[in-house]
């Protein structure tokens, strides 16, 4: 179907010149200014590496440890141990102490730990790898709402500059207006009160053209503060709203129902973790390392080394944690349980949605068919109004009738406007039709 253009009457817009240097951006180049420079994003893409840093320590949980250790005592007392005196021909029975030892004891020893098996260390890097998964989707869902933050703030500030524009042409139909009922006041044709109804529609409109103006101004900040530049960048956006007259959208996968999917997943690793805790754990370890024996009284005074070391298995299993690991299984299942719940409310949400996007759409763009025929009519009746009251065939109030039917086929072709692009953008979101690529390459 062939695209349609909100016409644009060609009215200079004093109050909004920017300078002449300023460079136009497109709806496109404020996305991809904001894709860089957005402090949300900035912070959603540094969750994604924290992420991936979670999951890699986890990963690191099977490479083996090595540690150093290293010790030295000094006994100012030697421990005691008792001896049985049935070794050097005592009675039985009977035990004397005896201090063994030396007053210097080093120790020095690398240990090794290999983890051979640990179900709990897989489970935690599955779960880890589901999680970083969350956080790229989360990085995904804030772009997504970044995007469409500048689309509503781009349509809004042309909405606006299409209301100061209308605003301009009705104040140059008035002053027009004032000028002639001024002309018949001097040769007494109209009433001071003719006049000053005019002037009062010139301050009306004046008044609405500084709101206007003034919402131009806090929108256009807000839009540069979302793209995160500085406010003092002049930049001026196109006038020009195009629009597409299509109601198909192929519908693609959603990121918060893609969200909750992996959210289930995750609970469903942290399941499977939990049972993984019940299986054994096997793990490798050794330790090389050397022992110094010191004395240092006289005559025999001596710092000898002797070297230690070992290899072994060690194999945990747990037998019983007094129910705690069954009930948080339960927990669990119960989790995930409201997990596909939720999943089966946000698609069928996501559906109606959709449907009443489209309705929406449609609805709001024969309205603006409509309006603009409305609004061409509006505009020819002011004409023939005002040339008639030229003409002495019609009255101010017929002139100001008109004006006012001419102002509120404006104000509705805006309201049109706004519906529609509401619902496109609406639209686009909900079928998962945000330029996804984009937001990929950031």
């Amino acid at each position: 179907m062939k695209p349609h253009k909100i016409p644009l009457y060609v009215l200079v817009i004093a109050a909004l010149t920017l300078s002449a240097h300023a460079r136009q951006w497109t709806l496109q180049q404020c996305i991809d200014t904001a894709l860089v420079h957005n402090k949300n994003l900035q912070i959603s893409r540094n969750n994604v590496l924290l992420g991936n840093q979670k999951y890699q320590a986890a990963i690191a949980n099977l490479i083996p440890k090595v540690t150093a250790h290293a010790d030295y005592r000094y006994y100012t007392d030697q421990p005691y141990q008792l001896m049985p005196m049935s070794v050097f021909g005592g009675p039985p029975g009977k035990f004397k102490e005896a201090q063994f030892g030396v007053p210097h004891n080093i120790n020095a020893n690398m240990q090794i730990a290999i983890p051979l098996y640990n179900p709990q260390t897989y489970g935690a890097i599955q779960t880890a790898a589901v999680a970083s998964e969350i956080t790229v989707l989360q990085n995904r869902k804030t772009a997504e709402q970044v995007i469409v933050e500048i689309t509503n703030l781009y349509y809004n500030l042309q909405i606006l500059l299409h209301q100061l524009v209308f605003i301009d042409s009705n104040l140059v139909n008035t002053t027009k207006l004032l000028k002639n009922m001024q002309l018949l006041k001097e040769q007494l044709m109209a009433k001071e009160t003719d006049v000053s109804k005019v002037l009062l529609q010139i301050e009306q409109l004046t008044t609405q053209r500084d709101i206007v103006t003034n919402k131009h101004e806090q929108v256009l900040n807000l839009l540069k503060l979302t793209l995160g530049i500085s406010s003092d960048q002049s930049i001026q956006i196109e006038e020009t709203i195009g629009f597409q007259n299509s109601n198909e959208y192929v519908n693609l996968p959603s990121v918060d129902i893609r969200i909750a999917e992996t959210q289930k997943r995750l609970l469903t690793s942290e399941l499977s973790t939990l049972k993984y805790s019940r299986l054994p754990s096997l793990s490798l370890y050794g330790s090389y390392g050397t022992t110094g024996f010191g004395y240092d009284k006289e005559p025999n005074e001596f710092l000898d080394f002797y070297p230690v070391g070992f290899v072994g298995l060690q194999l945990s299993y747990p037998f019983f944690n007094g129910t705690v690991t069954h009930r948080k299984i339960n927990e669990k299942k119960l989790e995930i349980n409201i997990s596909e719940l939720q999943i089966s409310v946000l698609s069928e949400q996501r559906a109606m949605l959709i449907e009443n996007a489209k309705q929406h759409r449609i609805v709001a763009l024969q309205s603006i068919e409509t309006i603009q025929a409305q609004t061409k009519l509006a505009q020819t009746i002011y004409d023939q109004t005002v040339l008639q009251q030229n003409q002495g065939v019609a009255n101010l109030t017929d002139v100001l009738l008109s004006d006012n039917s001419l102002r509120e086929t404006q104000q509705a072709y805006i309201s049109a406007v706004i519906d529609y692009l509401t619902a496109d953008l609406e639209l686009k979101k909900l079928s998962g039709n945000i330029p996804q690529e984009r937001m990929e390459k950031q």
